[in-house]
């Protein structure tokens, strides 16, 4: 009995809970890292503040830390310390760093992988990098782009929900369409995360969250302050400045403005220009308590040539790059305040708090159908907005550590306000004059919502069951109607959620996500109709695996499927979203990341969706413009300094215009490269886009128009032309 006593008592001497903190060499908390006992076979990864914490530990103990940013580091244990506080040092980009975490989100990791190895070099490569995903431009980076992905033609982003370190992206009843997300007002250059996931799954992530979300985070320092030119084809020119304001263990701040002119391969020149500035300053405290403060601003304006039909080019009456109507355009700016603090109750409890405030204006000029309405003056119109986006959102964060069981709770609450004056459209002529106003008044709508989110940890499974509460109230007050009248509605919806993971190994991920989305309808519209179609839900399942079979080789399949209640159709020239009845999807997504060499990455996603109407008859039931196969990837080689290069392609496949498939859509395969050289503080870059000067449509519409000429109109692809082969050189210096 004594001899039992004594080992108990020798083994709570020498197995304890070892804690520490990792941070890099500016004292910044490191997230995510891997840390590895062999000789126990146990594990355990940092928090978002570097900390760390794991039991039945002794001073016989080695341990492992690795992270694909830092060099591994081995050393002993130290149980003589209340906590280890460790520095990681920069490395390059090593998939042999990489595990797959427990983590519901861990599929983000390919982002993080493609940012390092191939970073984002232009405002149009950002969406890009969420592998699976296609976008297409309108107006050479004025407007919006199109967003593909999962059998989805997202429009400007209906059913995907983006936003930049919180502050959504994605605009409710926006005058050119719901969820209308400019992305613009973000600098490629300050990217630091792209975090995603696809399908709706996530509880905090509500309106639009169907095919799924895209959250950037946005770098808390510089290293470096930089400054680049870039000159290329088509008279473009753009100028970065990134300018180190203070970087130290407690606090951070920097300022970065980009400035962009263009004029397009288009015969009508575009007259492009954007410049946006941003600036950040976060602020560490004793406890780790953190405060953060951003401010951005986007100004820009151009003119574009509009989608031209087909048989205009056939004929001969213009080219691939001519127009029509070379009088559309726009104006358009936003300005960002957003302010973000976590607060420490405890050494197991957080909250994290952001308030944010939006101030934006849009004015765009279109001609869809040219003289299909108005023989004599055409059919340009104009789409016009002011709008005040302010909201603000609490998160109640709590570590659950119960013997065999770990975890985190979370509950949280939030708004958001979205305050339209003048939700505009209008019948114009030369931009100059309008003929008739088709619909004007102000839109007040508000989202107030809730969530409650579990993760628990039973060794190798992870169990994440959640649940998220949303309510809109939705006013309108139309300014055309003969009386005065301030329409107002209310709804609200609950989205259950369940994902489940098997982590069969540091190397093997199981995984099965199930839940509701949803998508909102424009105020306008739903007031229109009396409430009908407000909230439609997506109910979707993945079920899928994330795999290492080498060091040097990550692997993710998964199968799919997604059921929506409603599919919005969106009319441009009558300010109205027409629901067009239930639809399902379903199709395979397949990546891999290779590193081939030290400096050499090879990545490849192929994503195929089978998407069809469900009411509608055989035959008759296709999805316009839904893409049903997508393939991107490329190889890059990317060494410390010294020379450095990559290729890359996207591939979409022919797809239907309409629902009975009469009208194609074209696909295409674009191939872009792009090499430098560093030397020392300098580099030399070289992008060509459209590496085999490939005609492709960037954007297609089946679209009746009638030309100036014609007595009848016809209903035809209408596509905006894809860049031709274009050059661009960069020289930047940092300091």
């Amino acid at each position: 009995m004594i001899l039992i006593l004594l080992g108990v008592i020798s083994l709570h001497a020498y197995s304890q809970t070892l804690k520490g903190h990792l941070c890099d060499v500016q004292k910044k908390p490191v997230e995510g890292a891997y840390i590895y006992f062999p000789s126990k076979g146990i594990h355990t990864h940092t928090d978002l503040n570097g900390n760390f914490a794991i039991d039945g530990i002794s001073n016989a103990d080695t341990m492992i830390i690795s992270h694909m940013s830092f060099e591994t580091i081995q050393m002993p244990v130290n149980l003589l310390s209340n906590e280890m506080l460790i520095t990681l040092k920069d490395k390059m980009l090593s998939l042999e760093e990489v595990k797959i975490s427990p983590q519901v989100n861990a599929l983000s990791i390919f982002a993080d992988i493609d940012i390092q190895s191939n970073p984002v070099n232009s405002s149009q490569e950002i969406l890009r990098k969420v592998p699976g995903l296609i976008i297409g431009q309108h107006a050479g980076g004025g407007k919006a782009e199109q967003i593909f992905l999962r059998g989805f033609d997202n429009d400007h982003g209906t059913d995907i929900n983006i936003s930049v370190d919180g502050i959504p992206v994605n605009m409710v009843s926006h005058a050119h369409g719901q969820g209308y997300a400019d992305l613009h007002f973000l600098i490629p250059e300050t990217i630091d995360k792209i975090d995603f996931g696809k399908g709706p799954y996530y509880a905090s992530k509500g309106n639009f969250t169907t095919t799924g979300y895209v959250a950037f985070k946005t770098k808390e320092a510089l290293e470096h302050s930089e400054v680049k030119i870039d000159a290329g084809s088509f008279n473009t020119s753009r100028l970065l400045g990134m300018f180190d304001l203070m970087n130290n263990e407690k606090q951070s701040a920097y300022l970065a403005s980009e400035f962009l002119l263009t004029d397009g391969p288009f015969e009508s020149p575009q007259n492009f220009s954007r410049i946006n500035l941003m600036g950040k300053y976060s602020r560490y405290f004793e406890n780790r308590d953190k405060l953060s403060l951003l401010f951005s601003m986007l100004r820009s304006r151009w003119d574009a040539s509009g989608q031209i039909p087909q048989r205009a080019v056939d004929s001969g009456l213009i080219s691939r790059f001519g127009a029509i109507d070379n009088t559309e355009g726009g104006y358009t700016g936003r300005s960002n305040l957003l302010m973000q603090h976590r607060k420490f109750i405890d050494s197991k409890t957080w909250v994290n708090s952001s308030v944010y405030y939006s101030s934006y204006y849009f004015e765009l000029y279109s001609n869809f159908t040219l003289f299909l309405n108005d023989s004599i003056n055409g059919d340009e119109i104009r789409q016009k907005e002011d709008r005040k986006l302010f909201g603000m959102q609490s998160e109640w964060n709590h570590k659950i550590e119960e013997n065999t069981t770990n975890g985190l709770l979370q509950a949280a609450i939030g708004f958001r306000n979205d305050e339209v004056n003048g939700d505009e459209l209008s019948h114009t002529v030369d931009r100059k004059t309008t003929l008739k106003t088709i619909m004007l008044g102000d839109v007040a709508e508000t989202n107030y919502f809730a969530y409650l989110n579990v993760e628990l940890n039973f060794g190798k499974w992870l169990i994440n069951p959640s649940l998220r509460y949303d309510r809109f109230e939705f006013t309108y007050a139309d300014f055309l109607s003969t009386t005065y009248t301030n329409q107002s509605l209310s709804k609200s919806c609950i989205s259950p959620k369940l994902n489940v993971l098997y982590n069969s190994s540091d190397q093997l991920q199981f995984y099965f996500k199930s839940g509701k989305g949803f998508h909102s309808n424009d105020t306008r519209v739903i007031l229109a109709q009396s409430g009908e179609e407000i909230l439609p839900a997506a109910y979707g399942t993945d079920l899928g695996a994330m795999w290492k079979p080498t060091s040097k080789i990550l692997i993710n399949a998964a199968l799919w499927q997604l059921f929506l209640q409603q599919e919005f159709v969106y009319v441009g020239d009558e300010a109205v979203v027409e629901p067009s009845g239930p639809s399902q999807r379903a199709g395979v997504d397949f990546g891999f990341r290779i590193q081939i060499a030290q400096s050499i990455f090879m990545n490849n996603d192929l994503n195929y969706a089978y998407a069809r109407s469900i009411d509608e008859p055989v035959g008759e039931n296709y999805i316009p413009l839904a893409p049903d196969l997508t393939m991107m990837g490329g190889i890059s080689y990317l060494p410390a300094k010294g020379f450095y290069a990559s290729l890359k392609y996207r591939m979409i496949k022919n797809r239907p215009a309409n629902e009975n498939n009469s009208i194609v859509a074209k696909g295409y395969t674009i191939i872009d490269t792009n090499a430098g050289y560093r030397w020392k503080k300098l580099n030399f870059g070289l992008l060509i886009e459209n590496l085999l000067n490939s005609d492709w449509n960037e954007t297609q519409f089946a679209t009746e128009t009638r030309l100036a000429n014609e007595t009848q109109s016809v209903e035809e692809i209408c596509f905006t032309p894809g860049t031709p082969i274009s050059i661009k050189a960069s020289l930047s210096y940092k300091f």
